[in-house]
């Protein structure tokens, strides 16, 4: 098979277009919504993630090549690679967000290095639940309903992509309207622009200059002492003074499912190819899918990488391992000269956002489509809780507006739910619900699939699982910090030698209490249950 062909150009154009648009959001967000540095931007996170890219890209088009001499052919595609939009975003506003808000209010020196930190921690933690989750992820996704594997990432994409980015939507319309209008024209309407311009060129060369015109644009002066050489340097010691500060513990609720999802995801585009006649190692391509994501966190990038969707779509385009090669090659290039600044300035946010927004639809729409029908409410369940943690998100920056939780507003604590509860609000609800949200997720909707198909033994095993969850305080163990809710791992740090003893071990034991009730009223169900009328042979 040739090193490059016509179809790779194809395929280089198109999947360096879906990575541009992504990384315009790595400023986007860690400059808009986090606050970081230009400085640590792109002189550290940017070059990171081009070790990843180039890293990953590389070995897929070796491992396609590989696959072509092995096979004798030449029609061999190599697997799509880049950055994890819905878990680059959930760690900006679930992880790094919340570590930068703690460290302001615990006065800090320097809050944007102990978020920052907080998510090389998190990206490490994400790496090791992909590198080693290649030896199980078979049995995981045996052991758990599709429903309950694809409710909480669409929950994640139905809140954190599509109603985040719909707000900015409704904030600027004429961008906004203009470019959802094209985005659905072009993605739902069955048609295409001419001339094989791609739809996602359109959509930002329009939206872009729509924000010029309006004043959207430029965001400040032009960049073009940005432009330079950014090597990527290792911050090991950043990652181990992340992982001092605590930040592994008090984030794994959300670095597992998040980790875990993402694991399966890779596993289900690798079988796409097999479908599509390209059948790759799976243990091999899931480690190193693990390994690029590591090296992301110890090079400076926050944020891990995924095998794509769309294998089969880039090669009917005609790309084979070429179109790889060149998008590892632009990225990197893109990264470390410094040239991410020069684009995101020229083209802002606003420009391409209603395609996050459409990806964050096709994250839910998929969940459906996957399933079959009578699973649906499972999938409506399962997207709740992470719908709820995306309000208890809005709603924690309302009460950051009002001064709750920053000097010299009213901080955090028993008469903040006083004050929710005179409203007829039990905000304590939300609370919990955000800690350990993605697992509530994948168990409520695993129970729930397993009672559609009257497995009452196996519902009732997920839910002794949560209850367990609870008691270790992975799930629902909230408390009160200064400026915000936290997790609360007592039980952790009982283990460690500090902490609480007896009953304040267990801050969420009336939810371990719930699962389980849950669980023995499932067990129990066969003795006084019978069959509903719909249920019974010839019911309607």
């Amino acid at each position: 098979m040739k090193f490059f062909t016509r179809g790779d150009v194809d395929g280089f154009c198109a999947i360096a277009l879906d990575n541009t648009v992504q990384l315009l959001l790595v400023p986007a967000l860690c400059l808009g919504v986090l606050g970081f540095s230009p400085a640590l931007v792109f002189g550290t996170i940017l070059p990171g993630i081009a070790v990843s890219y180039l890293a990953g890209n590389l070995f897929y088009a070796w491992q396609a090549h590989r696959l072509a001499q092995k096979e004798r052919r030449a029609d061999v595609c190599a697997l799509p690679f880049g950055l994890n939009t819905p878990t680059f975003i959930a760690y900006v506003f679930l992880v790094m967000l919340p570590a930068k808000q703690i460290a302001i209010s615990q006065g800090a020196a320097d809050p944007d290095k102990v978020a920052w930190q907080a998510g090389l921690v998190a990206c490490i933690g994400s790496g090791l639940i992909e590198f080693f989750g290649a030896f199980i992820a078979e049995r995981v996704r045996r052991m758990t309903p599709r429903a309950a594997l694809l409710a909480a990432l669409s929950g994640a994409g139905l809140a954190f992509l599509s109603l985040n980015f719909l707000i900015t939507t409704f904030a600027h319309p004429v961008v906004g309207f203009v470019t959802l209008g094209l985005v659905l024209l072009f993605y739902f309407g069955g048609v295409k622009p001419r001339w094989g311009i791609p739809a996602a060129l359109v959509v930002l060369l329009v939206g872009t200059a729509l924000s010029w015109a309006t004043g959207l644009a430029p965001n400040g002066p032009e960049p073009t002492d940005s432009l330079g050489w950014y090597p990527p340097l290792l911050v090991i010691g950043d990652v181990w003074r992340g992982l001092a500060a605590g930040h592994f513990w008090a984030y794994l609720p959300v670095m597992i499912p998040l980790g875990l999802l993402n694991l399966l995801a890779s596993l289900q585009c690798i079988e796409s190819a097999a479908v599509a006649g390209d059948s790759y190692d799976t243990r091999s391509s899931l480690l190193v899918n693990g390994a690029s994501t590591l090296a992301a966190a110890c090079f400076g990038s926050p944020f891990p990488t995924s095998i794509y969707i769309g294998h089969p779509a880039w090669k009917l385009m005609g790309a084979r391992a070429g179109y790889s090669t060149l998008n590892g090659i632009f990225i990197t290039a893109l990264c470390l000269t410094g040239s991410m600044a020069l684009v995101a300035w020229a083209v802002p946010a606003d420009a391409g956002l209603a395609i996050i927004v459409w990806i964050g639809v096709i994250i839910t729409v998929q969940s459906f489509e996957a399933t079959p029908a009578r699973h649906w409410p499972a999938v409506v369940l399962g997207i709740a809780p992470v719908l709820l943690m995306w309000v208890t998100f809005v709603v924690k920056n309302a009460l950051r507006v009002a001064g709750y939780g920053s000097a010299p507003g009213q901080a955090y604590g028993d008469p903040l739910l006083g004050a929710f509860h005179a409203s007829g609000t039990l905000v304590e609800g939300l609370f919990a619900v955000e800690q350990g949200a993605f697992y509530c997720s994948i168990v409520l909707a695993a129970v729930t699939v397993f009672i559609i198909e009257k497995q009452w033994a196996k519902a009732a095993r997920w839910c002794f699982a949560a209850a367990g969850l609870s008691m270790i305080g992975l799930l629902h163990a909230w408390r009160f910090s200064a400026s915000d809710t936290v997790s609360a791992l007592p039980l952790l740090e009982r283990i460690t030698g500090t902490g609480a003893r007896g009953a304040a071990l267990f801050p969420a034991a009336t939810y371990a209490l719930g699962y389980a009730g849950i669980g023995v009223v499932l067990l129990l169900a066969r003795w006084f249950t019978v069959p509903s009328e719909a249920e019974k042979p010839g019911g309607s």
